[in-house]
């Protein structure tokens, strides 16, 4: 009996762009966040996991020469075998699945099991990756035709059923992917067949992200500048005179933080932010989460402060996690803003702002600066407060807070009440492959946005890479760093996450 509908697994074979996250189509992203199951590739930004469900089954399959992860008889039946079983299963492939990507199999397998699929198209890098090198595949003035072709063919087929008389005889520019390691053979091929050695070529690697490097160089010389500077795949290689155009009109290579490796070790909710206004910069940004936050151990306290934080003088925010927590649950209790009352709302500052208006609140206070001393500082000193003498606050904080707020504000005469919104615990999966690379490639800056994120990160025992900038988004943050026996090199003089981007471009520039 055929299953229904609701039932049904489906195969999504969906392009994950050349390597940019900001390349992902939305369609890919829903996919993502919908799956039951991910099977990606080595060529799959893999920031792209952050928007899986928690309860995804990630699977690695990369491939790279020479070492499969997964060879593809068992990808194929991965994908049939968990789609059979009622799943809905993403199978993530760099570029575009069905440009030399092998899409088209699996897609075949599918269909011969019976099994539903949709095919997402992605960028493919052989036009995403020139068009970050400054090199347009089509131009006006220089050609009117592309020709993309492989470099790595099906090792097994024994001849190359290449034409390279009629690559070498065709006047467009010409793109071809996987062919780094037999650069060498393709060239001497091409010339053979009647190529002009001069021709203009360019090799880009890693294309569009910032590892992003372009080699430059002519049909005959371009097999000798791989060998003496090392350079290897993945890489797009792009053939004709747009290459020349480059000089003009390279962009991204340029950026301020072009090619720095920088780690953000905020939560997997959390480091989207930080990692996308790093990223515009140029930065090579990967996430290594130290904590994750969770429901309080007394979620029912919560809920009735929440309940009643109406009857307040005083809603007291000190980050965004906090306002997400206690909109979360006032939401599921009242189904209007207006039963907030008439409490005025007090953020630490402007990233608490920023989330405090996405629930189309006003903020009445908010500090010079940035700090739980700055707050309680505002409120003994802003003429708009007044006295405090026998007012009621409610202090929206995590378990694990300093006392600041409660002393300060207790001090002056306010009756201060704290809803224990969320606790703060180490983050025990490596989902993105954060620790590995640390380890593996190192870092140029560690970014530590709150106390928490240092005091775990420094509990996994990872050794700090040499030369590795630790960068602190505040002076509490900096003294936890610095009793933990570690220097802070960078510290944003703005508490809050353009600042910290900020402090870390100054640096660098």
């Amino acid at each position: 009996m055929a299953k229904n509908s609701s039932s049904r697994g489906i195969c999504w074979l969906v392009g994950a762009g050349p390597g940019n996250l900001g390349l992902v189509t939305l369609r890919a992203k829903e996919c993502v966040e919908q799956a039951d199951v991910i099977v990606y590739d080595y060529l799959s930004n893999a920031q792209i996991l952050r928007w899986a469900r928690p309860e995804a089954e990630v699977i690695y399959a990369g491939k790279k020469a020479g070492n499969h992860a997964l060879k593809q008889d068992e990808i194929n039946d991965v994908l049939v075998r968990h789609a059979l079983a009622g799943k809905k299963v993403l199978r993530l492939k760099g570029g575009d699945p069905m440009i030399f990507g092998r899409g088209g199999e699996e897609a075949e397998e599918l269909r011969a099991a019976g099994v539903d699929f949709e095919i997402v198209p992605g960028i493919s890098s052989t036009i995403g990756g020139p068009a970050f090198a400054g090199i347009p595949v089509t131009h006006r003035e220089h050609n009117s035709e592309l020709l993309i072709f492989t470099g790595h063919e099906d090792p097994e087929k024994g001849e190359t059923s290449l034409d390279y008389a009629k690559i070498a005889a065709n006047p467009g520019t010409k793109v071809f992917l996987m062919g780094v390691s037999r650069i060498r053979q393709i060239m001497t091929a091409l010339i053979a067949a009647g190529a002009d050695k001069k021709t203009p070529i360019a090799l880009i690697r890693w294309a569009t992200t910032p590892k992003q490097e372009t080699l430059v160089g002519t049909l005959g010389d371009i097999a000798d500048k791989v060998e003496k500077s090392g350079f290897a795949a993945p890489a797009v290689a792009v053939i004709g005179n747009v290459v020349n155009l480059r000089k003009r009109i390279a962009w991204f290579e340029n950026r301020p933080l072009f090619g720095k490796r920088i780690v953000v070790t905020r939560t997997r909710q959390q480091a989207g932010e930080l990692s996308r206004e790093l990223d515009v910069l140029g930065a090579d940004v990967f996430e290594l989460p130290t904590i994750r936050t969770v429901p309080p151990t007394e979620l029912e306290d919560f809920g009735r402060l929440v309940m009643e934080a109406h009857k307040y003088s005083w809603l007291v925010f000190t980050s965004p996690t906090g306002v997400d927590a206690f909109f979360d649950l006032f939401y599921k209790i009242y189904d209007d803003a207006r039963s907030i009352g008439g409490v005025r709302i007090a953020a630490v500052g402007p990233g608490t702002a920023r989330r405090i208006k996405h629930y189309h609140l006003k903020v009445d206070l908010m500090p010079e600066l940035h700090v739980a001393e700055g707050l309680v500082k505002a409120f003994k000193k802003d003429p708009k407060v007044g006295s405090l003498e026998n007012e009621t606050v409610l202090w929206v904080r995590p378990e694990q807070a300093r006392d600041v707020i409660s002393k300060g504000l207790t001090e002056i005469g306010a009756i201060v009440d704290e809803a224990l919104a969320y606790k703060t615990i180490a983050e025990t999966d490596d989902i993105s492959g954060g620790q590995e690379r640390l380890r593996e490639e190192g870092a140029d800056v560690i970014t530590f946005t709150s106390s928490s994120t240092a005091e775990h990160f420094f509990e996994l025992g990872i050794p700090l890479p040499k030369k590795c900038l630790i960068a602190s988004i505040g002076p509490v943050t900096s003294a936890t760093i610095m009793a933990l026996g570690h220097k802070v090199d960078i510290e944003a003089k703005e508490h809050d996450i353009p600042g910290l981007v900020k402090a870390i471009e100054k640096y660098f520039a």
